[in-house]
């Protein structure tokens, strides 16, 4: 039986160069791709969006002003997996059919193995495993984890960068590169506590005086000691940024390279990643393209998403590959043109790394952005990874702030936020009679879109004034995790389970 690589060199991809775009017209070179992702970067954490955090992050800050920075750029499903298989597919979790931390089952083109298939080298430093939708594709060069000092050191990255660029040198060859690093994932770097193995100091740390608390978060302690830590976590991406842009430059391959940086998903804070709030969604994005670019722009007027990536690395190779995207090229953007359709912007989550499924949709331009919880009726409390000991906290010190945890564990069914006076998302509009008009249009703006992308959320919303209808659709016909996932993720799932259980023995065995 043919894997789902096989499957893909025969029916999925055909190159084709052109001379104005895969190729130099000089020297006939091939162009390099080169993705950089930050992990849980929020872009009320960088100072090129107009924030006033001395030194928090200069390296990107310069990187803006060489190439091309929009400020509308957002992430369709805002938790690392999932987000990063739309960067790889140029498709939506719902298309893909990757809807939470589930890898290929259905055959779709991943940039990786189209730029493989196509005579470039592939590598990846750092998030592996999330970043590789096909559990079958081999990279030609990879360092993940444990090779670049818990994905948290500046050198390792540097290093690796050199290594992977001379290989591809020495072999003749364009390169696909994916640079993840894993700050600033929680743990961030406290200076008085525990350090990961291998990760290095940030070049500037930041205390509790330095941080500005995001409107979406109550002004405690506990949420100034944590950000804190987090800009000291942002402070080391940016140092590792700053490394790796160093060697990409005197590696001489800069200016024949196109360029991504944006990061997964919005900060690791509650109503921020594994959300679509505005604070979850939204990333900086910069893209650096010489000869195709405007250089210093700043595109406000366009949303895009990182489901326009994969369509925007073929078309600025000029690799054609036979399948429909989502998404759709930015290249014509870089060069401050107008592109249709560039409005609005889709939220989707299905399943988080743990716990059931709590499916929310969004649909947001830059005027409002409407919420549908349908999880919400099933009465589960929502939880994640992102809260640190902030919601604790407040559960302890800080009656005053309750409601937030309140809301936070147990969201209303709709949503729906006027973006340009409330970004934060602190009001909620739905019940406000004044808005009914555009409630309406935006609710049925993500009923049309759900159509088209044959969502199995549709089915909820189409029934918002049913939610006993909703919970027997939840409970009973919405899609499970695996029935999403692939044979091989399946049998991965039990020989971790089975190793975990051997463990668990014999540790018992040996304390009797």
């Amino acid at each position: 039986m043919m894997n789902l690589n096989t499957i893909k060199n025969l029916l999925l991809v055909t190159l084709i160069f052109t001379a104005t775009n895969g190729f130099s017209q000089k020297s006939k070179t091939p162009l390099n791709v080169i993705l950089i992702t930050a992990d849980d970067l929020g872009y009320e954490a960088v100072n090129s969006f107009g924030r006033d955090i001395p030194n928090l992050t200069p390296q990107m800050d310069a990187f803006a002003k060489e190439g091309v920075q929009f400020a509308e750029a957002h992430t369709a499903t805002p938790i690392c997996q999932p987000s990063r298989s739309i960067m790889a597919t140029g498709l939506y979790g719902v298309t893909s059919e990757m809807m939470g931390f589930i890898h290929q089952k259905k055959e779709v083109a991943t940039a990786m193995q189209v730029f493989q298939d196509n005579g470039y080298l592939t590598g990846i430093l750092g998030k592996v495993g999330h970043s590789t939708p096909d559990l079958n594709f081999k990279w030609d060069f990879e360092q993940d984890y444990g090779d670049l000092g818990a994905g948290r050191s500046p050198k390792k990255y540097s290093e690796n960068t050199k290594l992977f660029i001379e290989k591809c040198k020495k072999e003749g060859k364009p390169f696909y590169f994916m640079i993840n690093s894993h700050d600033p994932h929680r743990g961030f770097h406290d200076p008085n506590g525990r350090k990961m193995k291998g990760a290095e100091e940030p070049s500037k740390l930041f205390t509790t005086d330095d941080v500005e608390v995001p409107a979406y978060m109550p002004q405690t302690d506990q949420v100034k000691l944590e950000l804190s830590h987090y800009y000291n976590s942002v402070r080391r991406f940016d140092d590792t940024f700053g490394e790796v842009m160093k060697v990409i430059k005197e590696s001489g391959v800069y200016d024949n390279t196109i360029i991504i940086v944006l990061s997964d998903n919005g900060s690791p804070f509650p109503f921020a990643k594994a959300n679509t709030y505005v604070s979850s969604t939204k990333t900086p994005f910069y893209v650096h393209f010489p000869g195709n670019m405007k250089e210093g722009l700043i595109d406000t007027e366009h949303m895009i998403s990182e489901v326009d990536i994969f369509p925007t690395f073929l078309e600025a190779t000029g690799i054609k590959v036979d399948q429909e995207f989502d998404g759709k090229s930015i290249l014509s953007l870089l060069k401050e043109e107008k592109q249709e359709g560039r409005d609005f912007t889709i939220g989707e989550i299905d399943y988080k790394i743990g716990g059931k499924a709590t499916p929310i949709r969004s649909y947001g331009t830059k005027e409002f952005r409407y919420i549908f919880n349908p999880w919400s009726p099933t009465g589960d409390a929502y939880r994640n990874s992102n809260e640190g000991e902030i919601n604790k906290d407040i559960e302890k010190n800080y009656p005053e702030h309750l409601e937030f945890v309140t809301f936070f564990r147990h969201r209303v069914l709709e949503e729906f936020y006027d973006v340009q006076k409330d970004p934060d998302g602190i009001n909620n509009l739905i019940n406000d009679p004044a808005y009914k008009d555009e409630i309406e249009q935006y609710r049925n703006n993500l009923k049309q879109w759900m159509k088209e992308k044959n969502d199995p959320v549709l089915v909820m919303l189409e029934n918002v004034d049913n939610p006993e209808k909703m919970q027997e659709y939840i409970d009973n016909d919405y899609p499970t995790k695996r029935s999403l996932m692939s044979d091989e993720q399946l049998d991965k799932i039990k020989i971790k389970a089975a190793a975990k259980k051997e463990k668990k023995a014999k540790k018992k065995k040996k304390m009797n």
